[in-house]
């Protein structure tokens, strides 16, 4: 068993608020057994609700409180797992609330983008709201130390941090559970809820992106290969995004006439998940991707870090037309900190252009040496 950051918190929320929690993530991250987890430990009697099961979807889906009442009565705290499959479930969680304000709710959701749309209007000012991502280094530190994890850090890169990755011993296992998984949960979602047919589509465009981490992507140029408009590519890099499979870095500028910012980068939230897109799963040694592996690893445990950390953050990269570049960008709490990744223990020098255009702004360049505490802190 995983210990997960967040589990504290969402505990803390439960018992100090009647507000509702949501909490996103994408399949297979975690999300039930995090909050079985949180149940156990809360002195509330629940009632535990699957949204595929139709007794229960038909009656949150109602808008008749009469029916809603008698579902949770003798019930202190409600779950509902996978709940963007029940139409209409914001307003019936909002006549739950406001009816019976001392019932508390927890509801999960695979897809940002459905429960969002049906949440937000309104459950407005009515929830905590949490993101759970694969795990992540920080929650493997709580049970490993920074030498166990530097031995292990291959198989972060290669195979990702989806939480039952960790139960399979054999590599073809892994491989197996991997392929399965990039399959069933990218499509099901995205196809069902974005309401599109064409499968093929979104896998050869995930197939192009996934080549593409660490490098800035052309809507135009993804269109002409697929042969699709450029609107039709964003539409879907916006559900994938939206669905927990990628997230996109924009470049930062604040002289536009010299600096990159008209097209993002692309990284996966699980590097496992990219391997399995491009069936590529060899050692780092012997594959030609290794840098942009490693810039795309550090980049989402720094997000997953500081998520849960609660430390707010805006994150770019930097590119100059004249090819100067930074990899990775944070502007938190009015200092500007740029990092440039290594994948050797090689020392990266700040670009001259980003000291002399930002001269009070920060710099690191990270390696193998010092990844640890970027990631983690000091020890």
């Amino acid at each position: 068993m995983i210990a997960r950051l967040i589990e504290e918190q969402i505990l803390g929320r439960l018992n100090s608020s009647n507000k509702i929690i949501i909490l996103y993530g994408s399949r297979q991250v975690g999300k039930t057994t995090l909050i079985r987890e949180v149940i156990k430990k809360a002195p509330y009697k629940t009632l535990s609700v699957n949204a595929d099961r139709r007794e229960y979807s038909e009656v949150l889906s109602s808008r008749d409180f009469g029916k809603l009442k008698r579902l949770v009565s003798g019930y202190e705290l409600l779950f509902i797992d996978e709940a963007q499959r029940i139409e209409d479930i914001g307003i019936n969680l909002k006549i739950l609330h406001d009816e019976l304000p001392d019932l508390k709710i927890i509801a999960t959701g695979s897809s940002s983008f459905e429960l969002a749309n049906i949440m937000k209007e309104p459950l407005t000012g009515r929830t905590w709201t949490f993101n759970l991502y694969p795990v992540s280094l920080s929650e493997l530190a709580l049970r490993n130390n920074r030498f166990e994890l530097g031995q292990r850090l291959d198989e972060y890169l290669i195979f990702g941090l989806y939480p039952e990755v960790f139960s399979f011993n054999s590599t073809d296992d892994k491989v197996i559970y991997l392929k399965e998984l990039s399959s069933s949960y990218l499509y099901k979602d995205i196809l069902e809820l974005g309401n599109l047919r064409n499968a093929k589509a979104i896998y050869d465009l995930l197939r192009l992106l996934a080549y593409q981490i660490g490098s800035t992507v052309s809507l135009n140029e993804l269109g002409r290969q697929l042969e699709m408009s450029k609107d039709t590519v964003a539409r879907y890099i916006d559900l994938l995004e939206k669905a927990f499979v990628l997230f996109r870095l924009s470049g930062f500028s604040r002289n536009l006439r010299k600096e990159v910012v008209k097209m993002d980068k692309i990284f996966f939230y699980d590097l496992g998940i990219r391997n399995a897109v491009i069936e590529n799963f060899n050692e780092l040694d012997h594959r030609p991707d290794t840098g942009q592996i490693w810039e795309n690893f550090l980049i989402i445990e720094r997000l997953k870090t500081m998520s849960y950390q609660k430390q707010y953050a805006n994150r770019y990269f930097w590119r100059t037309y004249t090819g100067a570049e930074l990899d990775y960008v944070e502007e938190r709490g009015g200092q500007l900190n740029g990092f440039e990744f290594q994948w050797g223990k090689k020392e990266a020098k700040a670009p001259k252009t980003w000291l002399e255009a930002y001269p009070g702004a920060g710099f690191q360049s990270i390696n193998r040496e010092n990844y640890l505490e970027f990631l983690l802190g000091p020890e």
